[in-house]
């Protein structure tokens, strides 16, 4: 099979969980519950739980439960100092860049915080594009809608010509099940039902040298 389309997750697969810049993201959404919503802090996390399994994210559970202001959720939810904790990462960029398939950030969180992550990585331009919450009309990763989406906004009509990274394995498997290609990023390496398993996105070339060669050698 060719592979002309790759789909990347954005955090804690195109830089490390090492960063802490997730668990920082997770405090602000509690923050948000407790402060502006008013939640009980012992509340929160079962709470949060429940959305999670229920809806695939907490926003969209608060979008259902509490009618929140989106754009007032996202908007302090990231308000971090994202520059200040990812630096450029040359050999990610030398990877992506690399690629002829055409490539696509795929992420529940929205076009805005993409975009600040990317730039702070300076792999911005190595993208056709983000695909963000909005993009996918708040159909969030894991539901199956989400992948069918981004192949149309990549133009993609063949399941089985499209690649996907994400750290979370339950986003995976809809994509597989699909016919998608799947790669875990997990930092402990650890095998599992994804097609292949890698502690980082920067060693596709080593792991999957067909995306380059098939691609140059496909009539």
């Amino acid at each position: 099979m060719r592979y002309t389309c790759v789909f990347f997750d954005l955090d804690e697969t195109l830089y490390p969980s090492s960063t802490g810049l997730w668990s920082n993201i997770r405090d602000r959404m509690n923050d948000y519950m407790r402060v502006q919503l008013g939640i009980p802090a012992d509340q929160i996390p079962i709470i949060r739980r429940f959305y999670f399994d229920t809806y695939g994210t907490t926003l969209r559970g608060l979008q259902i439960h509490y009618k929140i202001d989106t754009d007032d959720f996202l908007a302090f939810v990231h308000d971090l100092p994202i520059e200040e904790v990812l630096k450029a990462d040359q050999e990610l960029y030398n990877m992506l860049s690399s690629m002829p398939q055409q490539k696509w950030v795929f992420t529940n969180a929205n076009v805005e915080h993409a975009n600040r992550v990317l730039n702070a990585l300076q792999i911005q331009d190595c993208f056709n594009g983000i695909i963000d919450i909005r993009s996918l009309g708040f159909v969030c990763k894991p539901d199956p809608k989400s992948y069918k989406i981004a192949m149309q906004i990549a133009g993609v009509d063949t399941p089985g010509e499209c690649v996907y990274l994400d750290d979370a394995l339950r986003n995976l498997v809809p994509a597989k099940n699909l016919g998608f290609y799947t790669v875990l990023i997990s930092s402990d390496g650890m095998q599992s039902t994804a097609d292949l398993t890698l502690t980082q996105p920067h060693d596709l070339l080593r792991s999957l040298p067909e995306l380059w060669v098939d691609f140059s050698t496909s009539a």
